[in-house]
C-alpha cells in the first residue's frame, strides 16, 4: 500500500539527581523573569510536563506549606493578591446567597407545611398564595 516506515523507539534517558535539582532551580529563575515552561524545556532538551513534574516533586518534597519553591517576594505578593481577591469574591457571593436563601427557605417550609400553595408556571415556582 504506502510507504513503510520503520520506527525507531527512542531511548529512554536518565537524569541525574542534581541535573533535576538545577533543571528546578533554573524554572524559577526564569519563570520569574517571564520565561516559560516550553522555552526552558528548549534549552534543556527536556519536555515542559518533565519540568513541571520535578518542580512538583520538589515542591512536594520540601512540604506543601511552604510556598512555591524558588518564589520571589514578588511572585509571592502577586499570589497573595490574587488569593485574597478569590476569597473576597467568593465571600460576596456566600453573602449574597444567605440574603436569598431565606426566602427560599421559608416558601419551601410553607408550601410543605401546607401554610401556602405554589403557584407554579412550567415548572418554576413564582409565588406562594395563602390556601
Amino acid at each position: 500500500m504506502g510507504s513503510s516506515k520503520q520506527v525507531v523507539p527512542r531511548e529512554r534517558r536518565a537524569f541525574s539527581a542534581e541535573f533535576k535539582a538545577e533543571a528546578v532551580r533554573l524554572v524559577a529563575e526564569r519563570r520569574a523573569g517571564g520565561a516559560s515552561l516550553t522555552q526552558i524545556g528548549r534549552e534543556l532538551e527536556v519536555r515542559p510536563d518533565q519540568l513541571r513534574a520535578w518542580v512538583r516533586a520538589q515542591h512536594e518534597a520540601h512540604g506543601a506549606g511552604t510556598g512555591p519553591t524558588g518564589e520571589t517576594p514578588q511572585q509571592e505578593l502577586r499570589r497573595l493578591r490574587w488569593e485574597v481577591a478569590t476569597l473576597r469574591q467568593e465571600q460576596a457571593f456566600a453573602r449574597k446567597w444567605r440574603q436569598i436563601q431565606p426566602v427560599r427557605a421559608t416558601a419551601c417550609a410553607n408550601i410543605t407545611a401546607g401554610v401556602r400553595k405554589p403557584s407554579v408556571f412550567r415548572g418554576r415556582l413564582l409565588s406562594c398564595m395563602a390556601i
